[in-house]
């Protein structure tokens, strides 16, 4: 974890720290894995904070850090402090915490917004880190493999679901990465329609998008079938989000600007006229959250590196008939992509 933390610590100034308060923060930089805790980390300090329950595991698990009981954490951290900047976490702290925590600052103290620093370490990812993703993903693409026998008209997008998820735990995850979406029917035009009691029927698309923990790290990925046989229209729309897809992947190289990417699959999907019906960005950073930066998108002008693992995921939804999106997870490595995603694209019929 030192490696991280020295990231980090070159972009503070010596009269700056960070005060981190959320779980994923906690774990890439200390490795503690419960979300009550507090680091402090400055130049000269490396401070956990938690409670009773979890002393002796922070202790275990977080040895670069001094753990102190939260009995009396607060007072002996920043009173002690002699940093003029305590950074926080914005998108994270919610107004009664913020409010109870600058009350225990010392007056010539300033709690300043640092997110931005905090998170941008995590950006690039570790050979060790690609590793942990690479094997959630590998336990999502053998959930994959394995529900493809079990889709079948007259069962629910819920069993369906419930069956993915059991597999993958059974396979040796620890969690779900998000609630798994299982979207039939019309409801396959909805990007995020998480599963219902609906019963899956005959010419149906379905559309699963799902994924899970291993060793802290999240998997994510899509696959669009048809249950039966499918129509010219289900053809034609699938093809466009394959093409869009593959020609995204293939463009994919360090020193590209990530709306770069996004605009490959976006320019393709709106020439074959389907333009309004790719909202979303075309995919966003995985690592122990399962949305991170950068992300393909419009408005990102973030460079590509060596590090970056994204999600490529175009879509088309049109409202009253379905949707289609395929989506696998790209790792920026040696200069190009790496596709970490095995699972077949081939448009398959139940």
């Amino acid at each position: 974890m030192q490696d991280r933390i020295d990231r980090l610590l070159e972009k503070l100034h010596d009269n700056e720290a960070v005060f981190i308060s959320s779980y994923p923060n906690i774990f890439y930089y200390s490795g503690f894995t419960s979300e009550d805790a507090y680091l402090f980390i400055s130049h000269n300090k490396k401070y956990i904070i938690t409670d009773s329950r979890y002393l002796i595991q922070a202790k275990e698990q977080a040895k670069d850090f001094e753990v102190i009981d939260i009995k009396n954490g607060f007072e002996k951290i920043f009173s002690g402090a002699n940093e003029k900047y305590i950074g926080f976490e914005d998108c994270y702290m919610n107004v009664r915490e913020y409010k109870k925590l600058r009350t225990k600052l010392a007056e010539y103290q300033d709690f300043v917004e640092m997110q931005k620093i905090i998170n941008e370490p995590r950006m690039i990812k570790s050979p060790e880190e690609i590793k942990n993703i690479a094997e959630a993903e590998k336990i999502g693409d053998e959930a994959f493999s394995y529900i493809l026998d079990r889709i079948k008209e007259g069962r629910s997008e819920r069993e369906i679901a419930l069956e993915i998820e059991f597999f993958m735990k059974k396979q040796g995850a620890t969690a779900l990465s998000f609630d798994t979406i299982a979207a039939s029917g019309k409801r396959s035009a909805m990007p995020h329609g998480i599963a219902t009691d609906r019963i899956i029927e005959k010419g149906d698309f379905l559309t699963l998008d799902f994924g899970c923990i291993f060793e802290g790290y999240c998997s994510d990925m899509t696959r669009t079938v048809v249950v039966g046989k499918a129509t010219d229209k289900q053809r034609e729309i699938y093809n466009v989000v394959l093409s869009a897809q593959t020609a995204a992947i293939n463009k994919i190289q360090a020193g590209l600007k990530c709306s770069e990417i996004d605009k490959v699959a976006r320019d393709i999907i709106a020439d074959a006229g389907y333009g309004e019906n790719f909202g979303h960005s075309l995919g966003h950073s995985v690592g122990i959250e399962i949305h991170e930066n950068p992300s393909f998108a419009p408005s990102c002008h973030e460079i590509l590196k060596n590090g970056h693992v994204v999600t490529v995921e175009p879509g088309i939804y049109i409202e009253d008939f379905g949707g289609v999106r395929i989506e696998d997870l790209i790792a920026v490595e040696n200069g190009s992509a790496r596709n970490l995603t095995f699972s077949p694209k081939d448009l398959i019929e139940l």
